[in-house]
């Protein structure tokens, strides 16, 4: 019998706690919740105003769609509601979660293009049913040019989104969590995205390379919050890619903590063949292959975003 078999048939609140203090103990537990398809119960508190994170790095390859959609689905198996926006013309968040976002499909650019009222846009996640998802279609790949001469260009997005959150929360439906996974650029798009968003979750390459971008997007975001978002912080800087063989590895991760030290989350996400290959089956790696490292370390930079509570 596992630790957390004995814990749940125990009637001592102490000795649930002894036996699940220890961190393989809890590994074990939050293995077995992912495999057996159950929400992991109010762990932290949930947040008292929806938290809206655009997750952004120009530089490509890095891990935003990715870390965008298994800490979405690490967020709803603690019990979050949850929407994506899928901002990427190449729609990976959309096939990732599971979504349909073939050419036509109703999607983001009818909103940011078109100014659609978000309830006829989203999709349900079938793989995870806290999440709800608004897709992308190869039609985004365009929205760049069409928003040049369209009025208050950079606050498309925020317009329609402010509006359908306001709308959910009356209703008594409030989402917990919005992100919002952004193309590798730092176009119009990207500006929407910051414009819209409360809090920056930048995934960095555990590489020297990831570095050298860096500088640009933290001026491109301060650029924006000077004129767009006051409100916009950095929160939340993600290491991927981590390979704790390397002795570049260390080294990039400590000039990381060095310089933006709290934001940066304790977890370090592992080179894992297992996240690779989620993609490929439309689904997270929390899905596809909840035991591996890859979805642990995802698992565990969720919590460590909700324990966070920045609301």
């Amino acid at each position: 019998m596992t630790a957390a078999q004995i814990a749940a048939r125990a009637t001592s609140d102490e000795l649930q706690r002894r036996l699940l203090e220890t961190p393989i103990a809890a590994a074990t537990e939050r293995t077995l919740l992912v495999n057996e398809g159950r929400t992991m119960g109010r762990e932290f508190p949930l947040p008292d105003q929806t938290r809206v994170f655009v997750v952004a790095n120009q530089k490509g390859g890095v891990g935003k769609t990715t870390t965008t959609v298994n800490v979405a689905a690490g967020l709803a198996l603690y019990g979050a509601k949850i929407l994506v926006i899928d901002l990427d013309p190449q729609g990976n968040a959309s096939t990732a979660l599971g979504i349909d976002h073939a050419e036509g499909t109703p999607g983001v650019y009818e909103a940011v293009i078109e100014g659609e009222a978000l309830d006829n846009l989203i999709q349900p996640c079938a793989e995870h049913p806290g999440i709800q998802v608004i897709p992308a279609t190869i039609d985004l790949a365009g929205a760049e040019i069409e928003l040049v001469s369209v009025v208050a260009r950079e606050s498309r997005l925020k317009n329609v989104l402010d509006a359908y959150l306001a709308k959910s929360e009356a209703a008594g439906e409030k989402y917990d969590y919005v992100f919002i996974d952004c193309p590798p650029s730092l176009g119009l798009l990207t500006v929407n995205a910051l414009t819209a968003a409360r809090e920056v979750l930048v995934p960095i390459q555990s590489e020297y390379y990831a570095l050298e971008g860096l500088s640009q997007l933290l001026r491109h975001i301060d650029m924006v919050k000077s004129h767009l978002n006051p409100g916009l912080d950095v929160s939340t800087i993600l290491l991927t890619m981590y390979d704790a063989r390397t002795k570049l590895a260390g080294e990039v991760a400590a000039e990381v903590r060095g310089h933006f030290k709290d934001a940066v989350l304790r977890t370090a996400v592992p080179r894992s063949v297992r996240i690779s290959e989620a993609p490929s089956h439309g689904q997270t790696v929390l899905a596809y292959d909840p035991a591996s490292a890859g979805a642990l370390s995802y698992l565990e930079a969720s919590r460590e975003i909700a324990m966070r509570n920045n609301a």
